[in-house]
């Protein structure tokens, strides 16, 4: 098989692969629509691109709200079986598209070095999917919370033992969300080499311990990801362009102290062009005090703060150097995003829930299907606008004013949107900024960015103040039957009162009413 050497064949590539796939159904039709069915009628329309990137004029059209693109095939009524044949000659030179499903799954490979290991001393390994003639990778950590002493490790190995021992790891991974192998779901990444590392170390993926006599468990998330750069360097990392490290949750977290790491590990090896960018999602955890303390005994209840200090020690956890010198004695600071971000030099993208589930129950805010205190309303409130303080000077972010947790692997994370515009839209434009301001990607942002570019924002935040005040966020199901509810009734579900609130607030209760159905 040829390699897509020429940059004029490589940008033709994606789109003889869905030509490929439109000529070989049953009946072509003279119109090849991109772009999802409708989601639900409260779900803002997503617009989609083929890749690569439209000329200006279309993107201008496709900007101005176009659901579709056309290509006419009328040159070719008469002579279409020959034309369909030249298509594949073609797409069967320039990748494999007649030979390999689309539709392909990333593959299971444990680490050939066995040293390297899970928490139970089982081999690490990862999932991949290789695209070859695509220069672009991305290689995603797995979240999965974290265990900080014998007792909470030993309770989760009995509970969740898939996220400390790879025994029992299926042989494939279907990718989903930004690991998606298909277009309409996945419009500027589909066609990279994806990767995905299992969370097997239980330590936000800062670990360097191995598994001794002496010891229960072995720690080695960062390691981990170490090897498995050093072996996907024989598959073609070493030939790559872009490199984004991304994560949810733990992983997320994982991203911010590994990113520096991996970019200078392939500079270290002799390949500083692969250019490295990080995607924190759901990651940026605050070390705020808890809504109701309690004693540490178990990961959900035990403060932030409290079971990172307690796991660094147990995991013998490592932070990027920069930051560990900007807090001596106290590492801990470096397992929370807006103390570490800005200490670090690689461009990071940050996707954060203004309300974090997960936030919100290790700060004890229960929400359990009955209405909360006024108390617990106002924390809930008091910590979206804690954590949008956080994020004032990170140029790159996306941050939906949704009660959820984890976003980018989502299957619907084209749906959500932040004023007007989608992750994966914000996502490319973030790529394009980057490409044009090639500097940012060995230097740091200085806290002001690379300028983006018109019509293509970078730092979205809702302004919103009320959990699902956005009306793109993921749809609310009642916990006790199951039904559907609009954020209205799921406000007032949570014991928000409506007239009470416009009186705080000083306006009319039917504006604040209009305010939560527009998101504003």
């Amino acid at each position: 098989m040829r390699s897509c050497g020429a940059e004029g064949l490589c940008a033709m590539r994606s789109l003889v692969l869905l030509l490929c796939v439109q000529l070989s159904a049953p009946a072509a039709p003279r119109r090849l629509r991109a772009g999802r069915t409708q989601q639900a009628a409260r779900r803002s329309p997503q617009l989609l691109s083929p890749p690569p990137p439209p000329p200006q004029r279309e993107r201008e059209r496709l900007a101005a709200g176009a659901e579709s693109f056309p290509l006419d095939f009328t040159a070719v009524e008469g002579n279409v079986d020959n034309f369909m044949a030249q298509v594949k000659n073609l797409a069967q030179s320039l990748y494999p598209c007649s030979a390999q499903r689309l539709e392909q799954d990333m593959e299971l490979h444990l680490l050939r070095n066995d040293s390297v290991t899970c928490n139970d001393g089982s081999p690490a390994g990862y999932y991949i999917k290789e695209s070859r003639g695509s220069k672009r990778w991305l290689v995603f950590l797995e979240g999965g919370w974290y265990c900080f002493n014998k007792q909470t490790c030993s309770g989760r190995y009995e509970t969740m033992r898939r996220l400390m021992s790879s025994s029992k790891w299926p042989r494939t991974r279907t990718g989903t969300g930004i690991l998606s192998p298909q277009p309409e779901e996945n419009p500027y990444w589909w066609n990279a080499n994806m990767v995905f590392i299992p969370y097997c170390s239980s330590d936000a993926w800062s670990g360097a311990t191995a598994k001794t006599d002496q010891s229960d468990y072995a720690f080695m998330g960062s390691l981990i990801i170490k090897e498995v750069v050093n072996e996907l360097l024989t598959k073609g990392l070493d030939n790559a362009k872009v490199l984004l490290l991304a994560g949810s949750s733990a992983g997320g977290t994982g991203v911010l102290l590994n990113v520096d790491q991996v970019a200078e590990q392939l500079t270290a090896q002799g390949f500083p062009g692969v250019r490295v960018r990080g995607l924190a999602d759901s990651g940026w955890f605050l070390d705020n005090k808890q809504y109701r303390f309690t004693d540490c005994i178990d990961t959900i209840s035990c403060a932030p703060m409290e079971a990172i200090k307690r796991g660094i020690r147990y995991w013998g956890g490592q932070v990027p150097e920069s930051c560990r010198q900007a807090h001596v004695g106290e590492e801990w600071n470096c397992f929370f995003g807006y103390k570490v971000y800005p200490t670090l030099k690689s461009p990071v993208f940050v996707v954060q829930w203004l309300f974090d589930e997960a936030q919100l129950t290790i700060d004890n805010v229960h929400l359990t299907g009955q209405p909360i205190h006024e108390g617990q309303w106002r924390y809930i409130q008091d910590l979206g606008n804690e954590l949008r303080g956080t994020l004032r000077d990170v140029p790159a972010m996306f941050a939906p004013a949704c009660l959820s947790h984890e976003l980018i692997t989502r299957t619907y994370w084209m749906d959500i949107q932040v004023k007007g515009t989608s992750l994966p839209r914000a996502l490319h434009c973030w790529d394009r900024v980057l490409q044009d301001n090639r500097n940012s990607s060995h230097g740091h942002h200085n806290h002001q960015g690379p300028k983006a570019a018109r019509g293509c924002p970078l730092h979205l935040i809702d302004s919103c103040p009320w959990p699902h005040c956005n009306p793109t966020c993921p749809t609310i199901r009642d916990q006790l039957t199951g039904q559907e509810m609009t954020v209205i009734q799921f406000l007032k579900h949570m014991g928000f009162d409506i007239q009470k609130m416009a009186q705080q607030q000083g306006m009319d209760p039917g504006k604040l009413l209009g305010m939560l159905n527009n998101g504003n």
